[in-house]
């Protein structure tokens, strides 16, 4: 199967409604999947811990006729050393220097994040606090893959906010776990690790359960069960995002080697059928370069198959009249990954607003930014960038007004405030703020 990518061009007459349609997506909501995760969390809801082994033992095939207890899902710290220990060095060092880098990154974002007060000229103090989650939850996908780069953008976070406890949940279908996302759990410090998944695993963390605590936040990727569990919950608990399938849009200015755009394409168009890679480009000849490197490169790579797909169904090769009107495409895309891989990005990068994450220059590609840069992966898709933000350590706390007003205070703000309340009709706030003003 030959990729068939389109190519565009910003001055035909049908290019916006083209480009329209070309990054429509509605993720479709599956009748039978929302009825049995209705099902599930309700059940989950009522039983609690005999639902979530009911269930776990079903859909994770748990060997030999299954767990008789929820202590069985239990992960001790122990046992998350071990797996960390029994790595090999190679791998444990990436972890480490990963760990190292999203940690310094958001202890600096943390930084940013202090409360503060001020006291005005009559001696009222206002301002703000902040303080952490006392509990969350992460979901860990498991099944097909395993992400223990999730674990660290998910965990690190959470830990610098200053929250408490972190619970984890992944699936171990069949009863295999996967050493790299316990080692993960271990240096990120999670709390507690279940093999759990689901949406029997969402509902408990939403509701608990006889052994698992009620959290106040549920953050992590999952499949649609997973999705359709969190959008439920939602309300119950915090959650971090939907996320929709992964994009990368790539602005080239025409000076990066036509193997690297290439390849920075097929680094989201392998993730799944559905994800999106866009380049724009004012270069034709250059256009022609990247699309000839995407047909010799494409049959060495391992997921040929689902790159094809995503490719042909949602990629595009775009030619633009120049930068400018690149950076100004690029703002109505609102890509959850932007790479501007052109001789000095900045000047480009000034003109972007809307990007959940943005790679300058040619050296920046997409995929070190997944795993080790520091700044966080877990990013808004599906043009959500207009109004959200990457995942960080502000999602995990929350803020307290403070409002201490003097006695002085008072004889000016009741006033204004009696005035507010009799106009809304609101007689006791009136009254409230009056009974507070000296009468002599």
């Amino acid at each position: 199967m030959a990729v068939q990518i389109r190519k565009l061009d910003s001055t035909a007459p049908d290019f916006k409604p083209t480009l329209d349609a070309l990054l429509a997506f509605e993720a479709e909501t599956d009748d039978a999947i929302e009825t049995a995760v209705a099902k599930i969390l309700a059940d989950v809801k009522k039983r609690g811990n005999a639902a979530v082994l009911e269930y776990t033992n079903k859909f994770d095939r748990i060997p030999n006729g299954g767990a008789s207890s929820m202590d069985a899902f239990d992960i001790k710290q122990a046992e998350l050393i071990e797996a960390l220990d029994s790595l090999p060095e190679a791998q444990r060092a990436a972890l480490r220097t990963a760990a190292e880098r999203i940690r310094v990154f958001h202890e600096r974002q943390k930084q940013e994040l202090n409360g503060f007060t001020f006291t005005e000229p009559d001696g009222t103090v206002l301002g703000q606090r902040v303080t952490p989650l006392d509990r969350v939850g992460i979901y860990v996908p498991g099944g097909k893959a395993a992400y223990p780069s999730s674990v660290l953008m998910n965990a690190i976070p959470a830990q610098v906010a200053g929250v408490k406890e972190i619970v984890m949940v992944v699936p171990t279908p069949d009863g295999v776990k996967n050493r790299m996302v316990l080692a993960a759990a271990a240096i990120a410090g999670v709390t507690r690790v279940i093999t759990i998944g689901g949406a029997q695993a969402v509902g408990a963390l939403a509701y608990g359960t006889e052994t698992i605590p009620a959290v106040d936040k549920i953050v992590g990727p999952g499949n649609a069960f997973v999705a359709s569990a969190k959008r439920r919950v939602f309300g119950t608990v915090g959650i971090d995002m939907i996320a929709g399938p992964s994009e990368i849009l790539v602005l080239c200015d025409g000076t990066t080697d036509p193997d690297w755009v290439a390849m920075d394409l097929f680094s989201q168009a392998e993730h799944d059928e559905l994800a999106q890679a866009i380049l724009l480009c004012p270069d034709a000849d250059y256009i022609a370069q990247v699309e000839a490197s995407i047909h010799k490169l494409l049959p060495t790579m391992p997921r040929h198959e689902t790159i094809t797909t995503s490719l042909s169904d949602r990629g595009a090769l775009i030619k633009v009249r120049d930068m400018i009107e690149a950076c100004e495409i690029a703002n109505a895309i609102a890509a959850e990954h932007l790479e501007i891989s052109a001789a000095e990005p900045m000047q480009w990068a000034d003109k972007i607003r809307h990007a959940g994450a943005m790679f300058l220059g040619r050296f920046s590609s997409e995929s070190l930014g997944d795993y080790c840069c520091g700044p966080n992966h877990v990013l808004p898709t599906s043009r959500t960038a207009r109004f959200s933000s990457p995942l960080g350590v502000y999602d995990f706390q929350k803020r307290s007004s403070i409002i201490q007003v003097s006695e002085q205070g008072a004889q000016t703000l009741g006033k204004v405030a009696a005035e507010l309340a009799y106009g809304e009709g609101l007689q006791a706030h009136a009254r409230s703020a009056e009974l507070r003003i000296k009468t002599s």
